[in-house]
């Protein structure tokens, strides 16, 4: 399969339907800690992938959903949160499989992180800590598969009645902000907080901008 020609064409999600598993299997993973730890409800909060994964739950678990968080993500459909070319291009790279060779490479991502606050010293700190931890090169694609395989979320997001902020920054070229800007459209209610000097990460000096805008969502949430 042509990766990138696929994921510009409305039949993406028929191209990856042989996906190992869909967001709907990441969502019901959630629910089943929630199961194990007894927890009726839960704010939802999730980044990227994750936002997906959240907006999901809240789609298929509505009840266990006390709020919605969904962080520099998107809602399925291909027209928005278009990546620029050459960020699709770091993320489509396979990375070196030697530790030092991977390490190196966490430098690509930069280009599609904070213009101000990108840090390549702290992301070879992640990088390393990541390859310790485990390094699995399949996860990668076969994570992106499920996200192309799970299709457009933009009938169902309509639906949702729960408390909803989106948080997006300006820089991101990964996900660009229309994917955020269309998620708060579409669900009714939701808050859009636009963060400059934020790209497709969480900088440091913006967690207080971050998790302030988090803290004062759910404490207003049902």
């Amino acid at each position: 399969v042509d990766l990138p020609a696929a994921m510009e064409s409305m039949r993406a999600k028929q191209v990856f339907a042989g996906a190992p598993y869909t967001l709907s299997d990441m969502s019901a993973d959630a629910i089943g800690l929630l199961d194990h730890l007894g927890i009726e409800r839960a704010h939802m909060v999730g980044a990227s992938m994750g936002g997906m994964i959240v907006q999901t739950i809240a789609i298929e678990h509505p009840t266990r959903t006390r709020s919605l968080v969904s962080i520099m993500s998107s809602i399925g459909d291909l027209d928005y949160g278009k990546p620029a070319p050459e960020a699709m291009q770091v993320l489509l790279t396979p990375p070196p499989t030697d530790r030092e060779g991977y390490i190196a490479a966490s430098e690509r991502s930069l280009i599609f992180q904070s213009k101000k606050y990108g840090d390549a010293a702290a992301g070879r700190e992640r990088a390393a800590a990541a390859y310790d931890r485990s390094f699995y090169p399949e996860g990668a694609p076969r994570q992106l598969s499920a996200v192309y395989a799970s299709g457009d979320r933009s009938a169902l997001l309509p639906e949702l009645d729960v408390p909803t902020l989106v948080i997006h920054g300006r820089d991101d070229t990964l996900i660009s902000p229309s994917g955020g800007m269309r998620t708060a459209e579409l669900i009714p209610g939701a808050n859009l907080l636009l963060v400059g000097d934020m790209g497709h990460d969480m900088p440091e000096p913006l967690w207080p901008v971050i998790v302030d805008a988090i803290l004062s969502h759910t404490a207003h949430a049902a």
